[in-house]
């Protein structure tokens, strides 16, 4: 047992208090010495418990058992020793004493608790947690075991692990350990690694020019000698592919390829060989910037025209596709310099690849172009998708009052087989239908399963939030019965007097049986169109792609459930079609805009245009008649946009397509958009610290000014980032933790506020956790010798005592604090009455009554003999001692005869009333 204080420091504070004490006692004159010291005792104990209480004192008292944490390493480089680590532990259990706790945790890039602390002897048959295991972090192992350990207490982690550490760092981990006395053990795991053979380095220029031969190295680290296939690709295109022989140890190969294209390009390098352990390290990527004519992407639908050719013509690389090849990562379309979608649908694009494109021109300038047709802008479903968000002009209509009225109605499937994201993105869908519609347009919503459920009731709709809420509330049912529900809203839409009238039918199931054809021509004659949608794979397409065939609207075969959103906005402005302005105009050309040079000699007519509304930051070079933008241009992030709202093919563009200067009209809109790189302004360097990635950019020209960084994955999603300079024109950018391909946009405005932009990407290769290592014993015993713990060579040493004793704490300030005030009490009382008086009252109250009253008595005697001394000639002191004494003799013979005398008076009068008592009694009876 012992004590320890929490700021022993404060003892000093007794110094202080003591002399206060001393001159209490110097200044208190007027009480006696024995109460002085008395009151002088009491308050220095006072001040005593006071600072020990501020000191926070507890007492130690040893504790029963030690505390074992087991750590054990779950990575990739020791993936087949569970079995030997949950034996190892098993027995280690084993030698264990009764009161002896003990936990389990794995660890590998985070940490996981598989058994908590405990005392039985039971341990868990195998690991349960999912953890990552492409890294291994000892550092946090280390800090998550040794918060399972009480505080101030000591205990033991016992680590298991090849000591292959690759992100994090131990050795502070280690000494935070040793200031909390916790040893730390190690059991050495030998990593099982067969025949291995990775990639470790891929050179490629950073920059190339087009038709550049370029000289292209692999370095492959093996640990057998085999065959194996070598196969390089650029933007996802195979250039090479080759069947080399490795042999045991480090092995350099090199390539050359000319260079046929131009922008930004992935280059892709990847070995394959038979048996080989890990194929995370068969793959890496680099990234190098291609100078040379810009190319563009064409995205084309129907009616698309002759826009290839004419490009072509000018100078620029065009490839043309249909939007249903649309690439599915960032990199496929960073190789661009600008976008084309010409008369293309939202409803054949998954909103990941409108993500990805909203992603390259915002983040790395690439620029973008939609043009009009029937199947673009609102008519092609872009309301509130992420390319509405880049474009300059807005899909929906505000301020048309001549629209016809409109009556529309969805019919959603609530089985449950809709349950999940499919569901969810159809509520969703059609609440942002809602936002299209006019309050004076008739809306109605039906969801489904083996019966109809009315959601939003038909009729004129003029709360949009209350309809969209009530839609949203939707939750999955049960079977699946369309027809009744389909009869509903053909009812519900048959009576009302509206221009036109419309209903969506969405669905994953089949349901046949009912008189489809029968129902649809009754609605047809009531102008009633019916468009449907099949989601997923179980949907009966026949049946569905047959009624809207029926009735004469469209149907939609969606396999990608984020398209749903695009198709009912698309069939809610369709269903109006008045977004097409057909009326042939002449437009107008704003003046000071540097497209005026074009239309010197006139302006040509157009025969149509799809109504939009542009953007508040829009400029609109050329509009319509009626105001609407033929043309608008702005600037989105680092990109430039242009919506262009007629089409090229010449159906609506009419004139403009045999203008003679029609192609230049064409270049001009695409050179537009085109992004002004910087050449080369930035050398990057990729480095790891502490397992880590840092990037590092230092400037050409030794610039210092603030740089903006923005860090996109190859899927498209946004990194979190920061950038900070650490040097004159030197630059750190922080970067996740994972590998794979990144691409990074830098812009950075000069003192006269001119923006430059530079674009490249990289990519962070696979986790050291797959290269080919031996253990790391070095490592685990300097982690051992910080802590004072060693290896363990036997399973019993886990439970071994510990070198630093445990305690448990009884904090006492409470108590102190307690009899502080008790005798903070007892010293105010002492003050108040003195310590004789107080002394003195605990006496009397065990004195006789007849002794209390004598002693009044003697004291009343003594102050008449005093006044009797006074007033009379003094004597010797001898002879007044005795006068004293003879009188009160006197006195107390005086005071027993009255009383003797007293008693018999009560005495003689009892015996009086005694009589008389018995004489009235006699009396009574002899009357009667």
């Amino acid at each position: 047992m012992g004590i320890e204080f929490a700021f022993p420091i404060l003892l000093w504070l007794w110094i202080p208090a003591a002399i206060l004490v001393f001159r209490f006692i110097k200044k208190k004159k007027q009480l006696s010495i024995l109460e002085a010291y008395w009151l002088a005792g009491i308050r220095l104990v006072i001040f005593t418990l006071l600072i020990l209480a501020l000191t926070i004192p507890q007492i130690l008292l040893p504790a029963k058992g030690e505390t074992i944490i087991f750590l054990a390493d779950q990575s990739a480089s020791v993936n087949h020793s569970e079995n030997e680590v949950l034996e190892w532990i098993e027995k280690s259990v084993n030698y264990k004493q009764k009161e002896d706790t003990y936990a389990i945790v794995t660890f590998g890039e985070d940490v996981l608790l598989e058994q908590s602390k405990g005392s039985k002897n039971n341990t868990i048959p195998q690991f349960n947690g999912k953890i990552s295991n492409k890294e291994t972090n000892i550092e946090a192992g280390i800090h998550f075991a040794s918060s399972l350990i009480p505080r101030n207490s000591s205990g033991r982690i016992v680590l298991l692990s090849d000591g292959n550490e690759t992100i994090g760092n131990s050795g502070e981990a280690a000494n935070l350990l040793k200031n909390r006395n916790i040893e730390l053990d190690y059991v050495l795991l030998k990593n099982q690694v067969g025949e291995d053979m990775s990639l470790s380095e891929m050179h490629v220029p950073p920059s190339l020019y087009k038709g550049e031969e370029a000289l292209i190295s692999f370095i492959i680290q093996s640990n057998a000698h085999k065959k194996a296939h070598i196969r390089l690709s650029v933007n996802n295109k195979e250039i090479l592919k080759e069947i080399v022989d490795v042999k045991d140890g480090k092995n350099v190969y090199t390539f050359s390829h000319k260079v046929d294209t131009s922008g930004l390009s992935v280059y892709k390098g990847e070995i394959t060989a038979e048996d080989d352990t890990f194929i995370e390290n068969n793959i890496l990527h680099a990234v190098t910037n291609i100078k040379g004519t810009p190319k563009v992407l064409i995205v084309q639908g129907k009616d698309a025209g002759s826009l290839s050719s004419i490009l072509a013509n000018t100078g620029v690389e065009v490839e043309t596709i249909p939007p249903e090849k649309l690439p599915t990562v960032l990199s496929s379309y960073l190789q661009y310099q600008s976008i084309i979608f010409n008369n293309v649908p939202a409803t054949v694009m998954s909103e990941n690849q409108m993500n990805m494109i909203e992603k390259a021109v915002k983040e790395f300038g690439t620029g973008f172009v939609m043009a009009g047709g029937e199947e673009s802008f609102g008519l092609g479903g872009y309301f509130k998708t992420p390319i509405e968000k880049l474009l300059p002009v807005e899909m929906d209509i505000k301020g048309k009052q001549e629209m016809p009225s409109l009556g529309l109605v969805i019919v959603m499937d609530r089985s449950g087989s809709m349950a999940g994201s499919k569901l969810e993105l159809a509520k969703e869908a059609a609440a942002r239908s809602v936002e299209l519609l006019r309050e004076d347009d008739t809306l109605g919503f039906i969801a489904f399963d083996d019966r109809p459920w009315v959601i939003v009731e038909t009729k004129p709709l003029k709360d949009k939030k209350e309809a969209a809420d009530k839609i949203r509330s939707v939750t999955p049912g049960g079977g699946t019965e369309i027809y009744s529900s389909l009869e509903l809203a053909f009812q519900e839409l048959e009576d009302l007097k509206l221009q036109r009238k419309h209903i969506i039918l969405l669905t994953d199931g089949q349901a046949p049986g009912g008189d489809y054809e029968g129902l649809i021509e009754r609605g047809k004659e009531k102008n009633i169109t019916l468009s449907t949608v099949a989601l997923g794979s179980d949907a009966d397409r026949g049946l569905l792609e047959e009624l809207a065939d029926m009735g004469s609207g469209r149907f939609y075969d969606v396999t990608d459930s984020s398209v749903i959103p695009s198709i009912l906005s698309r069939e809610t402005v369709m269903a109006t079609r008045t977004y097409i302005e057909d009326n042939p105009f002449f437009p107008h050309i704003r003046p000071f805009t540097d497209w005026l040079k074009m239309f010197q000699s006139g302006v040509p007519k157009m025969n149509a245009y799809i109504a939009t509304t542009p953007k508040q930051r829009a400029q609109i070079p050329m509009m319509s008649e009626k105001e609407d933008p033929i043309l608008a241009e702005w600037q989105y992030g680092l990109g430039s946009t242009i919506a262009f709202t007629s089409d090229f093919s010449g159906k609506w563009s009419g004139d403009f397509a045999r203008w003679e200067n029609w192609p230049s009209f064409i270049n001009y809109m695409v050179t537009k958009t085109l992004p002004q790189f910087e050449s080369e302004p930035y050398k990057i360097a990729l480095s790891k610290e502490d397992g880590v990635p840092k990037l590092t950019l230092e400037s050409s020209r030794n610039q210092s000014l603030p740089i903006e960084a923005s860090l996109v994955s190859e899927s498209g999603e946004l990194i979190n980032t920061n950038s900070k300079l650490v040097a004159p024109g030197k630059y750190e950018i922080s970067l996740p933790n994972q590998a794979g391909m990144f691409f990074l946009s830098v812009k950075q405005t000069d003192q006269n506020g001119d923006i430059q932009t530079y674009q490249t990407g990289f990519t962070i290769p696979y986790s050291n956790e797959y290269l080919l290592h031996g253990p790391n014993e070095n490592l685990l015993k300097d982690l051992a010798n910080k802590t004072g713990g060693k290896a363990l060579a036997a399973e019993k040493e886990a439970f071994r005592p510990l070198q630093t004793k445990t305690y448990r704490t009884q904090p006492i300030s409470q108590w102190l604090i307690l009899a502080a005030f008790l005798l903070f009490f007892l010293e105010i009382a002492i003050r108040r009455f003195g310590l004789i008086a107080l002394i003195g009252h605990s006496l009397k109250k065990e004195l006789p009554k007849r002794e209390r009253t004598l002693e009044g008595a003697h004291r009343i005697e003594q102050l008449l003999a005093m006044q009797q001394t006074d007033s009379a000639p003094q004597k010797p002191e001898s002879q007044l001692e005795e006068a004293k004494i003879t009188k009160v003799k006197r006195d107390r013979n005086a005071a027993k005869s009255n009383k003797v005398k007293k008693r018999k008076e009560e005495q003689v009068t009892q015996e009086e009333r005694a009589e008389r008592m018995k004489r009235l009694l006699e009396a009574k009876n002899r009357k009667k």
